[in-house]
Parts: C-alpha cells; sequence; structure tokens
C-alpha cells in the first residue's frame, strides 16, 4: 500500500486518507448498532439446542430440558426401600449385671477384707444392638419386636428407641438359643408404631438385592447395601456348634450393633434378621437368619415363651469319599473309615437318646427317616423337623456292617449342643 501511495503522488495520498476514514466511520457505527441490538435482545451464552454445540471453534454441551433435569432427582430404589422400612427399625440398649472375674473378696487378706468391708464384685454392663417392629397392635397398645437372643440374653433392663426417637421399656417375653432368636413385647404407650412388611425368604436367589439396616457401632439409622452371595449357608460351617440355622449370606455391610436389625429386599421387605458378621479371613461377609424361620419361632415364642427342639445327643463332622480314601491310605492309620459321603460321629453324649440307642463313636450316618444323609447338617435339618417322644430310624455304616437303629429324641438341655 506505501508503494502504491509513493508512486501516485500526494494527491491521491490525500484521497486514499478521505476514503479510509470513511471506512473507519462506517464500521464504527455499525459496531454501535450490534451492540445496541445486543442490549436490546439479550441471548443465551449457550444454545437451547438438545445436543453439543459449537463455540468459538470449542464444542459445548446444551443446557438440560427442565423435564430432564427432575428425572435427575429421582431416589434410587434403595432409598424407597428405606423409606418404607425404617420407621420399624429400632434401637435396643441393655443392662446386665454381670460377675467381676477380676476381684474375688474371698481371695483378700483377711485383714484388707475387714478393712474394707464387704466389696462388690459385680458390675452392670451395656449392651446395645438392633430390633424391627413385625407387629403393633393399637387397640391393645401392644408390639412385637424382633431380634437376636445373644442381644438381649440374661439382661436386667431392656429400653427400645423407636424410630422417631421415643424410649419404651421393652420385656423380653421370649429368646432361644439355638436359632439366636428373641421377642421383645412393648406398651406402646400411645406411640404410633409402625411394622414392617414381611418378606418370603424362600423366593430369594442368589444375586438378589440386600439391603441392611440397623445401628452400627451406636451409629443409629445405618444403612448398606449389598446383594444375597449364598443362600442356605449351615452356620456350622462357621464354626457354631451351638446353633440350628442355615443362614443368608450377604456381602451388604453387617457390624456390631447391627444384630437384630432387618436385611430387606428391593421391595423393602424384611427378608432376614442380620445375625453376624466374618471376621479374620474372609471378613466382608454378614449372615442374616431367614424371615420364614424367624416368622415362625417368633409365633412360637408369643404362644409359648420358649421353644422345644429334639436332641440326640451326637457331635459329628462331614465325611466325604475323598476325604476317606486319604485317611485310609495313611500306613499309620489306626481305624479305617467308610469310603463314603456322610456325618461321621466324634462324640456320643453320655446318658443322651444316642446313647442309648447304641451308636458309637466312629459310626457313619448314611441316612435318617428314609432320606440321603451326606452330611451334618441334613442330619440335623431331620431332628430338628421330628418329635419329642417319636422314633427315629438312623442307617448307619459301622466298619463294613450297615445297620438301622431307632433312636427316640428327646428335649434338648438348655446346656446342651444340637445333636
Amino acid at each position: 500500500m506505501l508503494l502504491l501511495f509513493y508512486h501516485h503522488g500526494p494527491r491521491f495520498i490525500a484521497r486514499a486518507r478521505l476514503l479510509l476514514q470513511g471506512w473507519a466511520a462506517a464500521l464504527a457505527a455499525a459496531a454501535t448498532f450490534a451492540l445496541v441490538l445486543a442490549l436490546a435482545f439479550p441471548q443465551p451464552l449457550l444454545a437451547q439446542a438438545d445436543g453439543p454445540t459449537a463455540v468459538d471453534g470449542l464444542t459445548t454441551m446444551a443446557l438440560p430440558d427442565p423435564a430432564a433435569t427432575s428425572q435427575l432427582h429421582d431416589h434410587s430404589f434403595v432409598a424407597v426401600a428405606v423409606r418404607r422400612v425404617a420407621p420399624a427399625v429400632v434401637r435396643i440398649d441393655t443392662e446386665r449385671r454381670v460377675q467381676d472375674p477380676s476381684l474375688n473378696p474371698l481371695l483378700l487378706e483377711p485383714l484388707l477384707r475387714d478393712a474394707l468391708g464387704d466389696l462388690p464384685n459385680t458390675y452392670q454392663q451395656h449392651g446395645q444392638g438392633s430390633g424391627v417392629v413385625i407387629a403393633a397392635n393399637p387397640e391393645k397398645n401392644r408390639a412385637l419386636v424382633l431380634t437376636n437372643a445373644h442381644v438381649v440374653d440374661g439382661v436386667d433392663r431392656v429400653e427400645v428407641t423407636l424410630a422417631n426417637g421415643h424410649s419404651l421399656t421393652g420385656t423380653v417375653s421370649g429368646s432361644d438359643s439355638v436359632t439366636d432368636l428373641a421377642l421383645v413385647t412393648l406398651s406402646s404407650g400411645g406411640n404410633a408404631i409402625q411394622a414392617a412388611q414381611l418378606g418370603d425368604s424362600a423366593s430369594l436367589e442368589v444375586g438378589d438385592w440386600a439391603i441392611a439396616l440397623g445401628n452400627p457401632y451406636g451409629l443409629d439409622s445405618t444403612v448398606t447395601l449389598g446383594i444375597v452371595s449364598h443362600l442356605h449357608r449351615s452356620i456350622a460351617s462357621l464354626g457354631f456348634a451351638d446353633k440350628r440355622l442355615d443362614l443368608i449370606q450377604t456381602d451388604a455391610a453387617i457390624n456390631p450393633g447391627n444384630s437384630g436389625g432387618p436385611l430387606v429386599n428391593a421391595a423393602g421387605e424384611v427378608i432376614g434378621i442380620n445375625t453376624l458378621v466374618r471376621s479374620g479371613p474372609g471378613a466382608g461377609l454378614g449372615f442374616a437368619i431367614p424371615i420364614n424361620l424367624a416368622r415362625h419361632v417368633a409365633m412360637l415364642l408369643e404362644n409359648q415363651g420358649e421353644i422345644t427342639h429334639p436332641y440326640l445327643g451326637l457331635q459329628m463332622v462331614q465325611l466325604t469319599q475323598r476325604r476317606a480314601r486319604r485317611h485310609n491310605a495313611d500306613p499309620n492309620t489306626l481305624l479305617k473309615l467308610p469310603e463314603r459321603d456322610g456325618a461321621l460321629i466324634q462324640k456320643v453324649v453320655e446318658a443322651s437318646p444316642a446313647e442309648r440307642a447304641g451308636l458309637r463313636r466312629g459310626d457313619l450316618v448314611v441316612g435318617a427317616d428314609q432320606q440321603t444323609v451326606r452330611e451334618p447338617a441334613e442330619l440335623l435339618a431331620l431332628v430338628e423337623a421330628s418329635q419329642v417322644g417319636q422314633p427315629l430310624q438312623l442307617h448307619i455304616q459301622r466298619g463294613e456292617q450297615e445297620l438301622q437303629l431307632e433312636v427316640t429324641p428327646e428335649a434338648m438341655p438348655k446346656a446342651a449342643m444340637p445333636g
């Protein structure tokens, strides 16, 4: 441009200068007009289209549709299920007087005992667990809370805190240590108490949703989520020989204080009563008592206050063909085992129905009541289903012999282990 102006002389340069001034004035006027339009008709920074929009070469997302935004605030099925059952979940605080093993007045020196006088050798122990209201009758001013037997075992005082924060004194109306279930009766005192909806644990499948509610570590109204990891898990396989239970296994977190609280399905129906958690190796697995069993036990406890369990007086371990072959292959073995599946008797309790029937240590129970027995849990289930005083036929193998023995179950003594 400068070279062009130089060759045409000063007159041409003057005309070009006037032309440039005109262009500048026109551009200023256009900019002013655009600013006025922008102020008069403001536009959103981003387009209202459904898809992404290009602005200055950058791709941006469009603003969401208001109708779609409201859907983002819908609550999950877990929140809906919890809202349905949470009013029926309670906290249970207990007190029991226990013996202090560290202080025995009889071990004190006579002079010191005379100086101190009679010293108390008991103290109050406080405990906490959870429970769920399974029945409420406003007309009778009464409600029933289901929890674990170990939560209220031997307690002197029970205080139940409802979901609304009101506290009521409870009475243990029945407890069964074999199934680890207990029933606590409440006088509602004018409080509106809501009962939980009970589901059907027989319809569960592995992989179903499982939601645990309770008060772990004193943290009220805690909810954890998982799935049903396994069904019919024998409690004996977890090292509890004094119980007769097939449990629901879940990976929903169950911790101390959750005991007695409900395990619910995606619909908010109670499918189990939380009872224990696996610690150490395999930690993170929780277990619950199926609600169908809990419902039956609760009915018996309400009507009778206690439950009578048939008892044979046996302690058993599982024997498999593979285990028996490995045992028999040892040249130092003193006793050859039958190479078949069954419940191997390790001990016969003295003065028990099993001893009176002629059962011996080393006998292998392979059948009972015309049904095959492959493990101790199957025999225990058949014994539990039997009647006290009604003979039970056992098919056993003793060495090379197969025998049929008749044993008559008796009521389980309180201090005895199931078997």
